[in-house]
């Protein structure tokens, strides 16, 4: 399993057709975008963790119930840098580059931090966003890579610091019903005031010919500042309701003076991040129509949050689930030299993985002051959640557990921002691989699952049948990687309702593990 996931991946940049068994519907007509690390050597150099191999993009075409691959490697800066070197050249989360002297930027010492942070890389490997009609790789940097959707080709990047103060945005971002898109990002230095940002890129923004960049068009909803200027909270991404934003300001935070010093240090990036476990977590509410935050403090014990689920009003709340770690060692385990050891040894010296919790908290929007400190303000009753007014007027909220166990989640995203029953997800349980897939009912709180011995799954997405109206009535499709040199690369599709098989295209050629995607209807590729 190891060695699957660790290996160099190869692009296959001509469609090749998938063999499918079963019987794709033929209503499933678009493209499944898929981005995820692919390279993870270059010459004789390699990288030291999972989160800095070099972006490969994968499509998954549907059309009249047959299925084509193709894949190709991000033309980013970064990998164009590394491949005329034959070498690593460009620093990464996990993988700090050493370059000659005379060219380093890194030696005016702490005074140029803004040098350092304006030169990450730009080797988007996490997502597939799209703003206005545009598609970007994105990683979490203040770059993002524009791509052609059909042929997969690396358009060229564009800078969010060009459009908005930004030095970091998330590559999680939420799409409205109107086609706008939400999303959020930090400014650390050269912006004035430390914060974090809120900003919006309305669905109108592309050209017609995508020559200009959407981002041209950004609107700022709102900032919050940094409770410390020094220690500001990372998030990968954020919640949404109907009226607001749900910002979860986590004690797992960026060091930025380790992050300026990193280099001198002989520190990557990934050990600029640190989990306070004494320090607690605060849940900002933000109304995305005003941009005003709700002036109540709210905050619960100390978590490390990558994943919401999902975010919805419901008579006076605002209930948001999430996908919660009591520890930050989830990154650790990424590290290459711990992914290639054998799957016992991996199993013997991860014991103490804390593992995934899919927590819903609630937040009570009108607050009575006056009722006694220790009362529970949530009225909802089909939660355990509670917020617990305190003597300070302070809500310290305690969760409901869900689920143990499952990451990478989706839902029917009609049902973003609002009430809603199922999510999927990746199943986890010795390893941060997964090896099945989960569908949870939140109102039986029950789960099924699809598993197939030696297979790997990929972060399963919902796409909802032509006028359906029951929020499971669509198919879940999965790219599936093997351990099992017989069992080719296949995209699964299931019936989300029942989830059961209905279909797998197995694909003749190599597929890599990838880590997060979008899928694009036929109408909007075009």
């Amino acid at each position: 399993m190891q060695s699957i996931i660790s290996r160099n991946g190869c692009e296959t940049p001509e469609p090749v057709k998938a063999e499918v068994k079963g019987s794709v519907p033929s209503w499933l007509q678009g493209t499944l975008l898929r981005n995820g690390p692919g390279l993870f050597s270059v010459g004789n150099s390699e990288y030291n963790h999972w989160f800095d191999g070099l972006s490969l993009i994968h499509s998954f075409t549907f059309s009249n119930g047959e299925v084509t691959y193709r894949s190709k490697f991000l033309k980013s800066d970064t990998y164009k840098r590394n491949i005329k070197a034959n070498k690593i050249v460009v620093s990464e989360f996990g993988t700090m580059i050493y370059p000659d002297p005379c060219k380093n930027i890194f030696s005016r010492a702490f005074t140029h931090l803004q040098n350092v942070i304006s030169d990450f890389t730009d080797n988007n490997l996490i997502n597939i966003i799209r703003y206005g009609q545009d598609y970007y790789a994105s990683s979490e940097v203040n770059y993002i890579n524009q791509i052609d959707p059909n042929t997969l080709e690396t358009i060229g990047r564009k800078n969010y610091r060009n459009h908005i103060a930004l030095n970091l945005a998330t590559a999680h971002p939420h799409y409205d019903e109107e086609g706008n898109t939400y999303n959020m990002g930090t400014a650390i230095i050269g912006f004035g005031q430390p914060k974090y940002m809120i900003f919006k890129v309305p669905a109108d923004a592309s050209d017609k010919n995508h020559k200009k960049s959407a981002l041209r068009k950004v609107q700022q909803i709102c900032s919050v500042p940094f409770r410390s200027s020094l220690f500001p909270s990372y998030f990968h991404s954020f919640g949404m309701t109907e009226n607001y934003i749900v910002f979860v300001e986590q004690p797992f935070k960026l060091d930025i003076v380790k992050l300026a010093t990193a280099y001198f240090r002989g520190v990557n990036w990934g050990g600029c991040l640190k989990f306070d476990q004494d320090d607690m977590t605060f849940f900002h509410i933000i109304n995305r129509k005003t941009g005003k935050e709700i002036s109540t403090c709210f905050h619960a014990d100390a978590l490390v949050v990558f994943h919401h689920i999902n975010a919805y009003e419901d008579d006076g709340h605002v209930v948001f689930d999430l996908i919660s770690y009591k520890d930050s060692n989830l990154y650790n385990m990424f590290y290459l030299e711990n992914i290639k050891k054998e799957t016992s040894n991996f199993i013997q010296s991860h014991k103490s993985f804390s593992p995934p919790s899919c927590q819903r908290f609630v937040i009570p929007l009108n607050i009575n002051k006056e009722f006694p400190s220790g009362s529970n303000l949530v009225t909802l009753t089909d939660t355990t959640a509670q917020a617990i007014l305190q003597e300070d007027g302070s809500i310290y909220c305690q969760p409901d557990t869900l689920f143990i166990g499952l990451e990478l989640p989706g839902i029917n995203y009609k049902f973003n921002a609002k009430k809603y029953r199922y999510f999927y997800g990746s199943r986890l349980e010795w390893s941060p691989h997964p090896n099945k897939i989960a569908k949870f009912d939140i109102v039986e709180r029950k789960h099924v699952e699809w598993v197939q011995k030696d297979c790997y799954p990929s972060e399963p997405v919902f796409v909802a049948s032509p006028g359906a109206v029951e929020e499971d009535d669509g198919v879940i499709l999965s790219s599936i990687v093997s351990a099992d040199p017989s069992i080719s690369p296949f995209m699964l599709v299931l019936d989300a309702k029942t989830f059961k098989e209905i279909a797998r295209a197995s694909i003749p050629t190599t597929v890599h593990m990838d880590l997060h995607g979008l899928f694009i209807p036929a109408a909007d590729s075009s």
